[in-house]
């Protein structure tokens, strides 16, 4: 007898690190923890937790899913690079997912949108390129579940996609907010 494939399932694309087992159509563990900041030092331990849970190693992992935004910029750099180093250190394939995507699966109707600062948020419409508008400017807006749900969203869709797929890559609609270096470079003393 051919057992399940076995996915986890990761997101860290806002202010939460979420993770999802899925064997079959059956959930086997769903996490989620808010968080602003400290998604880095957090999400491997977490993902730990939720194979130790469940009584697997990472080495009875058949597929990885991966939130790939649109988010928090960092967030999505911290599961993606994740996801790939995992991916290619167990040998299995990693798909990216995106929050409108899992949206969608939930969905039916309206239209997906990932909140973002300053009463912005992040939309899709049909097979245009996800964009930032106005909240206000969206007309039946659906906004992402709660984080373990869309983590267990994130791993049927992985389930369900093509495993030939190139690596998963971040889903940035605008560039990040970081602003240049203040300070000046160090001054190099010659010693010759």
């Amino acid at each position: 007898m051919v057992s399940e494939p076995l996915i986890l399932a990761f997101d860290t694309s806002a202010a939460h690190c979420a993770a999802a087992l899925l064997q079959g159509e059956r959930v086997l563990v769903s996490r989620a923890e808010p968080m602003g900041r400290g998604q880095a030092e957090r999400l491997m331990p977490l993902l730990q937790e939720v194979l130790d849970q469940a009584g697997f190693a990472w080495s009875d992992l058949d597929r990885i899913g991966v939130g790939i935004g649109p988010g928090n910029f960092t967030g999505i750099r911290i599961s993606v690079a994740a996801a790939r180093g995992l991916a290619l250190s167990l040998g299995i394939p990693t798909i990216g997912i995106s929050t409108l995507d899992a949206i969608r699966a939930q969905a039916r109707v309206g239209a997906p949108c990932v909140p973002a600062p300053r009463d912005m948020a992040y939309t899709q419409t049909g097979k245009a390129a996800p964009e930032l508008v106005a909240i206000a400017t969206v007309t039946d807006p659906v906004f992402p579940p709660e984080p373990a749900l869309l983590a267990e969203l994130m791993a049927r869709l992985a389930a369900q996609a093509a495993q030939d797929g190139p690596p998963p890559a971040p889903l940035y609609v605008r560039p990040a907010d970081a602003a240049p270096a203040r300070d000046l470079p160090p001054v190099i003393l010659d010693d010759a």
